[in-house]
């Protein structure tokens, strides 16, 4: 008798069984129809977490006495927010998908000792499921992060030896295995598990992935050794030199017949890519290239200890850099790291910190000017340290994005209080004063929940609490009280404009004339005005706004975030409806407010 099961002789007998919900049974049929050649499985284990994202929809609120604004109107808006990195990454999935250029992530090792929470329990090394709990963790976060990548996105990802290969294999998966920049090991500066009787540790793992293929890493600063190589000058500056005769493979003439040709010596002779045992080679370029080199002054010339001239050509040292290996030796470790934690926040409760020299290294490899950084690990907040420091360093104008629950108060007194300190300057436990970060702006958010059954009253809800989130997305945050001469009232319409940007939030649709007519009044230079409206369904109101269609563009909400958070959300339980529950009173819709504007000045 045959071991193998027929498939779909079991899904028919599937489908007759009693005692089955519809949706158990498509859930088993789903199961049953799964193929992996290649690749991890593991037990998919549900979160606390999830269940609340089935019933409740997250948005962010600002605090606003945490609120850290610099005087240099060009500052960068730092965000740090302050919940479950779950639901923070589905607000971010609206705000964000597509533009996070950098993500660094320091995640639980799961150890065993006491490094990983699953609903709220500590995951030890007897736990039967602790590795299912731990990628099943991993999984909903990593394809959430791949959503918010930009095109030439980069993630990079510490771990240890507890998860490093299951890791591996998670992100080949999500991110693809042709997508792999490296894995680079970093000396961690201390040796741990000595007492174990295995090899003790002195090492973890960084996975590096890119959004798309072909990536091109950054090169490293050059080293005083690297330096000490460039030890000849000219009016250009430290150079050195390498011969122009191609070496190596294809070296022959017959690879290239054009690249054999004579070059004319200092004294006059014709010099022909010979190679050591006298064979006919080829130059690295052409004749055209040879003699744009010499009007650059490019080429050098030296005679070896046979009288014979070699060609080189000068390569210097300014604007140089090198490709990093996958060997970090060369950075502080892990002591090093607690020692800068400890000189800003004194002795807090944080073991695991990571050196900034070490975030710096990963910034300064991945990122331009204007990038924008994420940490929904963040921890003790290194990787915001890190991008102001390089802004500092460069003239950057890095934005860098921070998320962390407050377990043990780590995100007040550790995360927000250590960038607080480093951006408004603070003294060390020596008594050293140390000069702040000043331009720089500090956001702190909460994730806060609106319910996610789409009632009439839970969409105007889910609108009226999405202005922090549109200000998050749209980097936009000075509130301005006219529009024109329209003096505006919160509750039914917002305007926000830095002068180059301009945001309207509207709450109530019964307002568009008024606006549209104060529109017309209006110039926004080369950007339009972006509008977003309250609306039951996808119309936004273009009719209405026909005659200043020009300088303005329409978004329909809630359905914009409805559908970002449907791409990631989990699925929402079956349940039935009362359709009467939706059918608002126009007592619980709001409408009894004012929907009169006031006339003012010019602002």
């Amino acid at each position: 008798m045959s071991g193998r099961i027929d498939k779909s002789e079991l899904i028919a007998k599937l489908q007759q069984l009693e005692g089955l919900t519809d949706e158990e049974k498509s859930n088993l049929i789903g199961l049953l129809r799964q193929h992996k050649k290649y690749g991890l499985v593991w037990e998919d284990k549900q979160e606390d977490v999830e269940e609340r994202l089935r019933e409740q929809l997250p948005v962010l609120t600002e605090v606003k006495e945490r609120r850290i604004i610099s005087d240099a109107p060009d500052a960068p808006n730092h965000i740090l927010i302050e919940g479950d990195n779950l639901e923070a990454l589905t607000a971010l999935s609206y705000t964000h998908e597509g533009k996070i250029d950098v993500i660094y992530i320091d995640p639980p090792y799961n150890t065993g000792n006491k490094d990983f929470v699953y609903n709220d329990a500590y995951v030890d090394t007897e736990d039967a499921y602790r590795h299912s709990k731990w990628l099943s963790f991993m999984n909903k976060r990593l394809r959430i992060a791949k959503r918010l990548l930009s095109d030439n996105g980069v993630i990079f990802i510490s771990i240890d030896d507890n998860e490093q290969a299951q890791l591996k294999l998670l992100c080949d998966e999500i991110l693809n295995s042709s997508n792999l920049i490296g894995i680079i090991t970093r000396a961690t500066g201390t040796t741990t598990g000595q007492d174990t009787g295995s090899l003790g540790k002195a090492c973890d793992y960084i996975l590096a992935y890119s959004k798309m293929a072909n990536y091109q890493i950054g090169g490293i600063p050059l080293t005083d050794k690297d330096l000490s190589r460039y030890d000849m000058h000219d009016e250009k500056g430290a150079f050195s030199i390498l011969q122009l005769r191609r070496t190596g493979g294809e070296d022959r003439r017959e690879d290239r017949p054009t690249m054999f040709f004579p070059i004319i010596a200092p004294d006059g002779t014709e010099v022909y890519p010979y190679g050591p045992s006298g064979y006919e080679s080829r130059w690295r370029v052409g004749p055209d290239k040879v003699k744009k080199m010499r009007e650059d002054n490019m080429l050098y010339f030296k005679q070896d200890n046979t009288g014979k001239w070699k060609v080189y050509y000068k390569f210097y040292a300014e604007g140089k850099t090198k490709r990093p290996s996958n060997l970090w030796t060369d950075i502080d470790g892990n002591k090093k790291a607690q020692i800068e934690l400890k000189s800003v926040v004194g002795d807090v409760k944080f073991e695991t910190p990571k050196p900034i020299q070490l975030i710096s290294r990963i910034l300064e490899l991945t990122t331009n000017i204007n990038s924008i950084i994420l940490d929904f690990f963040a921890g003790s907040g290194t990787t915001l340290l890190a991008t102001m420091q390089l802004n500092a360093e460069d003239g950057g104008h890095r934005q860098c994005i921070l998320v962390t629950n407050n377990e043990n108060s780590i995100c007040e007194k550790v995360t927000y209080e250590r960038n607080r300190r480093v951006i408004q300057g603070y003294t060390t436990p020596k008594g050293q004063e140390m000069e702040g970060f000043h331009d720089n702006n500090l956001r702190y958010y909460r994730t806060d929940f609106i319910p996610r059954e789409r009632t009439q009253r839970n969409m105007r809800a889910l609108v009226n609490a999405a202005t922090d989130l549109l200000c998050v997305k749209e980097d936009l945050y000075e509130e301005k009280s006219m529009l024109g001469t329209l003096k505006l009232k919160p509750q039914l319409a917002r305007y926000f404009s830095d002068g180059q940007k301009h945001m309207l939030v509207v709450y109530r649709e019964e307002v568009v004339y008024e606006l549209v007519e104060a529109i017309k009044t209006l110039e926004f230079g080369r950007s339009k005005l972006k509008i977003y409206i309250f609306s039951p369904d996808r119309y936004a109101f273009d009719d209405d706004f026909y005659e200043v269609q020009d300088k303005v563009q329409l978004v329909a909400l809630p359905a914009a975030i409805y559908d970002a958070y449907q791409r990631v959300l989990p699925k929402q339980k079956e349940r039935l409806l009362d359709e009467a529950a939706d059918k608002l009173s126009p007592k619980q819709e709001g409408s009894a407010i004012s929907i009169d504007f006031e006339e003012g000045g010019e602002q």
